[in-house]
């Protein structure tokens, strides 16, 4: 192994020397600890960490880096205290996660450091929106992004590079090839002869580097982070390494060939390197020994405290607690009635207005900016407010998810549009375990805003139609919000904005240009987990939300006989269950009605909270009304006799029987 200093100062050298032991040593202990049976889990980087400490340690100190569980180096080099990542290996409640996560799976904004999901490609989309928000800055900054060998046949990483090079984004991916993702060796994960060929694909400057030479990776990433901010593009680099440890230890490694441990073990970043400091006289024995004790000293410390911390005791007020950031705006009541406007142009007042309110909130989706939106609701944006902040994206849901949080982090809002709800699904992982819960899991807030243009009865069959506000109900940390008439879509769009929460905004299609009504001029705001009464009753009472309410008004209004009571629920999670209660208790009779299939719809979940918090108020059964168990089809026949509003009548008649 070849070291070339290239002017680096003494200070410098032996400062990445003892950067890398620290690591090393860390680990070691760790490895006696799980034998002592101490500790419950360890994943290993011993044999790569010249890649998390050379690369982090060309970076400024306040540059977002999004490492994996064998960066180990990216968090020593930023300081973090040892006693108290110890914590949080432990679970303990003073760790960085208040025992909510395990390993490395958090992050720490005062060091600037995005943590991993379970899923490992997602963060590479997260470090795209940290450096678009440098970039709209005009900051001189970077981003980093890990991924493994194994990481880059994920779509993720597809979208993130893409986007990065599109947008023009100063990224740095960073790949560690070390020649295994788990148990399966790269010539069963790809092809081309090295990952950052990959790169050129996309049209960005990618290299490949040796990953065990702690000075070419701390010059290469010094080199790119120069790049990506001069000319305001991403770089590839792939670091060659090999991991001298299992996956984590009790995978062990008896499926890798012992003659490359042998070939590996002689390419030994750290004991590589320290050679090559002694035989420039930078280093001898009483300076290695004494650089040791001072970093054993603070392991020692370090797990003295750690052991020493109390054991986790449950607190449930403060789990729920977490789950949101604290919405601290207060809500802005509307002072006029103002005018009559169509459902879509209340939406798009909206959102005019909370770009005017929030100069940091940018737009993102598919054809929104000179275009419109395929709806039109953005159209003219570009010319009000620029490209900058409305952007068109490639079709890559999952990367532009990813993104909106990588600007939620840095202070920005984001909203996105799914061009149809039913698009949602390739973005589905990056929303329920990235930006659902990532306030809980280290205090990070996703200020971020999914439009979701959703529902059927215009002809457009399984994959433009479907309802699918439900799934993301079950999602602990979003919130849901569905309105149904214009003022309501203003006010709640301008809302979820506000909230510094992530907010999945549903839009009935049907209702975009069909309805029209009141709606005042000005900024204000709907309070997102408030119920709306649409009508007193005192025969049935009808819940709902979206096209639901629409239908339960035609109904009522058809049948003057009967006295409906019309609950329009409009934030979907958190749900207003005390307006549910109240509706409950009005008639005794109460229908659950939407236009979601039936099993698995919201309607069963009131359903059940209702029998088991308001049975005394119940003078018959809870009757469900909803659309079909099948795919929405396309022939309109079909399309009426799925919906929901296709059994509305006898769903009522049967509960007025009782």
């Amino acid at each position: 192994m070849q070291f070339d200093r290239n002017g680096l100062s003494d200070e410098l050298l032996l400062q990445l020397y003892a950067e890398v032991l620290r690591p090393r040593m860390i680990e070691e202990k760790m490895l006696v600890l799980l034998r002592q049976g101490r500790i419950s889990k360890w994943f290993s980087g011993i044999g790569q960490e010249a890649i998390a400490v050379g690369a982090t340690m060309a970076l400024d100190a306040d540059e977002y880096v999004m490492p994996l569980h064998r960066n180990l180096g990216v968090f020593t080099v930023r300081k973090m205290p040892f006693d108290k990542l110890f914590r949080q290996w432990q679970g303990s409640k003073d760790g960085f996660s208040k025992g909510r996560e395990r390993s490395f799976h958090f992050g720490a904004n005062e060091y600037h450091i995005c943590g991993m999901i379970s899923h490992l490609g997602p963060q590479l989309a997260i470090a795209d929106g940290v450096a678009l928000a440098h970039k709209l800055k005009k900051e001189e900054k970077v981003s980093v992004a890990f991924s493994g060998d194994g990481g880059t046949s994920e779509g993720d990483f597809h979208e993130a590079l893409n986007v990065a090079a599109v947008w023009g984004l100063p990224v740095i991916f960073i790949i560690e090839n070390n020649g295994y993702g788990l148990s399966t060796p790269v010539n069963e994960q790809f092809v081309c002869e090295q990952l950052a060929d990959r790169a050129v694909g996309y049209g960005m400057r990618g290299i490949t580097i040796d990953g065990n030479n702690i000075l070419e990776v701390y010059r290469e990433v010094q080199k790119a982070r120069e790049y990506c901010i001069k000319e305001q593009k991403p770089v590839l680099i792939e670091c060659m390494t090999f991991r001298m440890r299992g996956h984590e230890e009790a995978s062990g490694v008896k499926y890798v060939p012992k003659e490359l441990f042998e070939e590996w073990g002689k390419k030994d970043p750290l004991h590589n390197y320290e050679q090559y400091l002694t035989s420039i006289g930078l280093l001898d024995e009483a300076k290695i020994a004494d650089i040791r004790a001072g970093i054993q000293h603070d392991i020692e410390d370090g797990l003295a405290k750690g052991f020493a911390a109390p054991p986790v005791v449950a607190d449930t007020t403060e789990e729920l607690a977490d789950i949101y950031a604290p919405a601290t705006e207060a809500v802005v009541h509307p002072v006029s009635q103002g005018t009559e406007k169509k459902f879509i142009q209340a939406l798009s007042d909206g959102l005019r207005q909370s770009m005017e309110r929030y100069p940091q909130l940018v737009l993102m989706g598919q054809d929104i900016a000179e275009y419109g939106g395929a709806f039109k609701v953005t159209d003219g944006f570009t010319a009000t407010f620029g490209k900058e902040r409305v952007r068109n994206t490639p079709l890559c849901e999952s990367a532009i998810v990813g993104a909106a949080l990588g600007l939620s982090i840095k202070k920005h809002k984001a909203m996105m549009e799914m061009q149809f709800s039913d698009f949602v699904t390739v973005g589905f992982n990056q929303i329920v375990n990235n930006l659902a819960k990532i306030h809980y899991r280290w205090g990070q807030n996703a200020d971020v805003v999914i439009r979701m243009p959703t529902g059927g009865g215009v002809g457009a069959g399984p994959f433009h139609s479907q309802s699918t506000e439900a799934w993301f109900t079950h999602v602990p940390g979003l919130k849901v919000v569905y309105p149904s008439t214009p003022a309501d879509a203003k006010g709640l769009i301008n809302a979820a904005i506000q909230d510094p929460n992530p907010v999945m905004y549903f839009e009935h299609k049907g209702l975009y240009r069909s309805i029209s009504g009141m709606v005042p001029d000005e900024y204000y705001t709907v309070e997102i987990g408030k119920a709306r009464l649409v009508q007193e009753g005192d025969d049935v009472t009808i819940i709902t939300y979206g096209m639901g309410v629409h239908w339960a008004q035609t109904w009522a209004a058809a049948h003057p006989d009967v006295s409906c009571y019309i609950l329009d629920l409009r934030t979907l999670l958190p749900l207003d269950y005390e307006a549910i209660a109240t509706a409950v208790g009005a008639t005794g009779k109460v229908l659950l009605l939407h236009e979601d299939t039936l099993f698995g719809g919201l309607g069963g979940e009131i359903a059940a909270w209702i029998a088991e918090y308001c049975f005394d108020l119940l003078d018959g059964p809870l009757v469900r009304c909803a659309s079909l168990d099948t795919p929405v089809p396309f022939a309109i026949e079909l399309e009426k006799n799925f919906m929901a509003s296709a059994r509305l009548d006898a769903a009522v008649q049967k509960l007025l029987s009782y």
